[in-house]
């Protein structure tokens, strides 16, 4: 595969190389670079030609030694004193025998005498150019030994005892130091290593004309300095490029060389893979990119990856944020009704100081939004990780402390007023479930901090995200949220059967539901979304976005239908006396004003809910006689066997009047109206006694029947 040949030897020697390339065929299939010991040599290119064409060899670089040649021209047989070969290179230049020489191999075919009147001439005698060569080492020599007798014999004609016998390790050091000009005119002297001014000249043997060569110089080296004259470089006539010799081609872009056992100049190209890249210094060894980094096209150098983050003007941010956006509007349209009719019945009813809590954690909610979409900076993550838990917080912990005094008032065992139901109260409970959070973000911070970090889920990623993003610990912030909303979800449940009356339990367990389906749909895309950051981020502050809707909705919109649409009800509730509508069993007229506002529908009340009564008597409205309905429940119930109209049932206490007016119960409370219930029934005589009758099995309640056991306080009712 190698078509270009270094080849060391002697003209002889390189002479029948090109002979055997002939023999073979392979003329022009190689390319030859030859050292000073045959280029130029006519016995090599002699009848070589075509084989030898294209070579490109150095020579020594000489100048003619002035004077040698007119020296030398001159000579003959008679005057020469000092070459001994002198009469054999005169025999074999004339072809002649000279008289009385020696018999050789070389004149004895020789037969013509040699005269006196032969001489030497320009046209007929070639001088090596190597001459300057053998000039400069004999002056060295000269140069050395005079140096050393000066300093030896300090002047003094002769050999003095200090040269005899000289060493040559001493000469040596004498001959190192020579510097002189040569008889050729140029400047000499032994380099560190002991070798001579490195001078060549580069000669090129090429065709200048159909079948007509010649050896040209083409370029010089010069003491480490190459020049070299392309345009005159021809190694086939009419085509100047070179050819190529290689083992093995250069790789390519992005490939990497194995070298081929034993062979140093031949090699197998591998490609490095997509994210590796060919090593600076080893062009055998592929190395990876690190992360966040990818191969340029030349896989040279590994560049980095811009970042990428969630920016405000992309569509995720702005669909996320256009969601929290209406949900903020939403939300400031609520407050402002709220804080507009604050201290109408409906406003006050709910509760105004956790309805307010409530709306400032919706609120917080939907602005979480916008801070999710942010550049990630530790300040940024901090506050991300802070708010996502703190906001929901909020809301719940209002809602669970809504709940939870519910339950207690209706689930109380006694006549005792429940603890820690007034307003103050339930505004430390909420604060205390708040505080939690904060505690609970406080020791994560301490433990963990907040900081943003790069991520790579790929090769191609260079994610800009928070730290919380990447192990999904942003669970730690939503832990106590998701206890607040398991345990109000199971505080809904068992409120969901009070009177119809109290029906914002019925809302806030629709809530609590709806909340909880929207979670267990978020849990799973989050912990499915590692890969993709954006739609992590999305997901989570669309999710927030609608638990905070979800509650808005559930929860005040029946109260803006009332303060906005149906106004006439939302006055303070009077329940008058009068007959109550004619009921399969006992029944009140109870009018709440703590929840949804006044509802004057009469509440049924069956045996199947006595025990839902007995809180009811003992904590809103009076003392029934559970055993009175039981009897009337079961007087209904044969009734219905028989296809008998149903009977009007009244307890069995006796209690007269003397008043013929109506009878009306108004109850108010700084904070919050109470539950005004009255059981009372208007008779058309001004002193009427109830009785027990054996005809017919009514028992009727008298309007001015004792209710409970004594008159109850605002803050006993209040919801």
């Amino acid at each position: 595969r190698a078509a270009g040949c270094i080849i060391f030897g002697s003209d002889q020697e390189v002479a029948g190389v090109m002979r055997a390339v002939r023999r073979c065929n392979a003329t022009g299939a190689f390319s030859w670079i030859g050292s000073d010991g045959w280029s130029a040599r006519g016995l090599v290119s002699n009848d070589n030609e075509p084989e030898v064409e294209g070579t490109l060899s150095v020579q020594p670089q000489a100048n003619p030694v002035k004077g040698f040649e007119e020296y030398f021209l001159n000579l003959t047989v008679e005057n020469n004193r000092r070459n001994p070969w002198f009469v054999e290179f005169w025999e074999d230049h004339f072809k002649c025998r000279y008289p009385n020489s020696s018999r050789t191999p070389y004149n004895k075919k020789y037969t013509k005498p040699c005269t006196t009147k032969q001489r030497l001439t320009k046209q007929d005698t070639a001088f090596e150019d190597q001459l300057q060569f053998v000039s400069d080492a004999v002056m060295a020599f000269a140069y050395a030994f005079r140096d050393m007798h000066q300093d030896l014999c300090h002047g003094k004609a002769g050999l003095c005892d200090a040269m005899k016998p000289t060493k040559g390790t001493k000469l040596l050091q004498y001959l190192r130091k020579v510097d002189f000009e040569g008889l050729s005119g140029d400047k000499f002297k032994f380099d560190k290593n002991g070798d001579g001014p490195a001078r060549y000249n580069i000669i090129h043997f090429k065709q200048i004309s159909a079948k007509k060569y010649k050896w040209v110089r083409v370029g010089k080296y010069l003491e480490g300095e190459l020049r070299l004259n392309m345009s005159e470089i021809q190694f086939k006539l009419g085509h100047p490029q070179p050819p190529e010799s290689v083992c093995s081609l250069p790789c390519e872009l992005g490939q990497a060389k194995k070298y081929v056992e034993g062979e140093r100049c031949c090699w197998h190209c591998f490609n490095c893979t997509q994210y590796q890249i060919r090593h600076p210094k080893d062009e055998t060894q592929c190395i990876q990119c690190r992360r966040g980094t990818l191969p340029d096209e030349t896989h040279s150098t590994c560049r980095d990856i811009p970042e990428e983050f969630l920016r405000p003007e992309s569509g995720w941010a702005i669909g996320a944020m256009s969601l929290s956006a209406s949900g903020i509007l939403v939300t400031l349209f609520v407050c402002g009704v709220f804080l507009r009719h604050n201290d109408t019945p409906v406003v006050r009813a709910s509760g105004r100081e956790l309805s307010y809590v409530l709306l400032l954690g919706i609120l917080l909610c939907y602005l979480v939004t916008f801070t999710l979409v942010l550049k990630p900076t530790n300040v940024v993550c901090s506050i991300q990780r802070f708010a996502a838990g703190f906001c929901f917080t909020v809301v719940y912990a209002a809602l669970l402390t809504k709940t939870n005094r519910i339950s207690r008032i209706f689930r109380a065992g006694s006549a005792k007023r429940p603890s820690f139901i007034s307003p103050r109260s339930q505004l430390i409970i909420c604060c205390g479930l708040i505080f939690v959070q904060i505690l609970i973000n406080a020791i994560w911070m301490i433990i963990d901090p907040a900081r943003a970090m790069h991520h790579y889920p790929m090769m191609e990623d260079n994610l800009l995200v928070c730290n919380n993003y990447i192990d999904a610990s942003y669970m730690i912030a939503f832990a106590f949220p998701t206890v607040l909303i398991v345990v109000c979800t199971v505080y809904a449940i068992l409120t969901r059967k009070i009177p119809e009356a109290f029906n914002e339990s019925k809302h806030i367990g629709l809530t609590m539901y709806t909340t909880c389906v929207i979670w267990c749909a978020f849990v799973p895309l989050y912990y499915g979304t590692g890969s993709n950051i954006a739609l992590r981020i999305t997901s989570m502050s669309v999710t927030i976005s609608l638990s905070a809707s979800v509650t808005l909705i559930c929860l005040f919109s029946p109260k803006l239908y009332i303060i906005l649409i149906r106004p006439e009800r939302n006055v303070r509730p009077t329940v008058r006396a009068g007959r109550p509508n004619q009921t399969r069993s006992s029944a009140i007229t109870a009018t709440n004003a703590s929840m949804m506002g006044p509802v004057t529908a009469t509440t049924v009340l069956t045996a199947a809910t006595c025990d839902q009564n007995k809180a009811l008597n003992k904590h809103i409205a009076s003392t029934i006689d559970c055993s009175t309905q039981s009897e009337c429940y079961e007087l209904e119930l044969k009734d219905q066997k028989n296809g008998k109209p149903p009977a009007t049932c009244t307890s069995r206490s006796t209690q007269t009047t003397n008043k013929d007016e109506e009878h009306h119960v108004v109850t108010s409370n700084k904070e919050s109206p109470d539950v005004i219930a009255s059981a009372s029934n208007k008779e058309s005589k001004s002193n009427t006694t109830t009785t027990t009758t054996t005809t017919a099995p009514t028992k009727r309640l008298n309007s001015n029947a004792r209710i409970g056991n004594g008159p109850l306080s605002q803050s006993d009712v209040s919801l």
